[in-house]
């Protein structure tokens, strides 16, 4: 007793599009995309895991690498400071024969010389200031310095050996 009721106007118009028999749509094609997506999906996943893995090993490689430098240039800085240190320097300075300075004399801006300049000490022998150089003393320029033009090193004087020696 199947029967179907008839339909009339607007209602039979619009039925007549629609197919009369009961549509299928075909599965496989379907199922065909699903399990395809699925797939897809899956094989996406594992190379971003696999990507994702290398990263995180070359990140630990880049890490060692890191620490391993930041070592190397502690030691090598630990190393520029041992040799720069104040009695390194002048133990070195010593193993290459060289003396301390003797006392110093400056060129003051207006052309006068400061200090009275003395010799080096010889090696093996200790270092003592002279009392005169202790004090600042003013030794004017010969004539001939002073035509020399500003900004030009002026010539210092001969050192003169100290009174008394």
């Amino acid at each position: 007793m199947n029967r179907k009721p008839e339909l009339r106007g607007r209602a039979a118009r619009l039925a007549q599009l629609l197919p009369a028999g009961r549509a299928r749509a075909a599965r496989t094609p379907f199922v065909l995309l699903v399990v395809l997506l699925l797939g897809g999906g899956l094989i996406g996943l594992l190379v971003l895991n696999s990507a994702l893995s290398e990263g995180a090993f070359e990140l630990d490689d880049l890490k060692r690498d890191t620490k391993n430098l930041t070592d190397e240039e502690q030691a090598l800085q630990r190393d520029i400071d041992a040799h720069s240190a104040p009695d390194a320097l002048q133990r070195r300075a010593r193993d290459l024969g060289m003396v301390p300075g003797g006392d110093p004399a400056f060129l003051g801006p207006d052309g006068k010389v400061k200090g009275v300049p003395g010799p080096a000490a010889a090696a093996g022998t200790p270092r003592v200031p002279a009392p005169e150089a202790m004090a600042t003393a003013t030794v004017p320029l010969p004539s001939a310095a002073a035509s020399v033009p500003t900004g030009a090193p002026a010539p210092a004087p001969a050192p003169s050996s100290p009174p008394g020696r």
